[in-house]
């Protein structure tokens, strides 16, 4: 399975807010460290915000900063969020696949898919930066 950019985006940015203390990166900032385009990064910031992971606050003093509810949100959460609960794979399309009605291979990666967000349901944003990762995110820049 492979997860969508927006995805990998998400998990990211809150690793980033979790390990920089007391700085409160803009969503611009966040997005020049992690060299995506600030317009994909805004609105993974803003889906982050209404789901009450960080808050974003404007003007001078703003920036983004992790909830409590963020630092220890269920990684597997995120991403069910983020990826959304349709099926790894489209059977029922423009063009639907003719073993639709009675195929068992959707079932088993239906199965496949709910292990794999299983897995990472006790994995918490807070987990995911123990020593040494969280060292590494603040040392990354954007890439020359």
């Amino acid at each position: 399975m492979r997860l969508l950019r927006s995805t990998d985006l998400a998990l990211r940015v809150l690793m980033r807010l979790a390990v920089v203390g007391e700085s409160n990166p803009t969503t611009r900032e966040v997005a020049e460290a992690m060299d995506v385009p600030y317009t994909h990064a805004a609105k993974v910031v803003a889906e982050l915000q209404h789901m009450g992971l960080l808050v974003a606050r404007r003007g001078r003093g703003g920036g983004l900063a992790l909830t409590e509810t963020g630092r220890k949100a269920s990684v597997g959460a995120i991403v069910r969020a983020f990826e959304g609960e349709g099926d790894v794979v489209e059977c029922e399309g423009a063009t639907p696949c003719p073993l639709h009605t009675g195929c068992r291979l959707r079932g088993a990666l239906r199965r496949a898919q709910e292990a794999f967000f299983a897995a990472l349901d006790p994995v918490t944003v807070e987990d995911v930066v123990a020593a040494p990762t969280g060292l590494l995110l603040l040392n990354i820049s954007r890439r020359p």
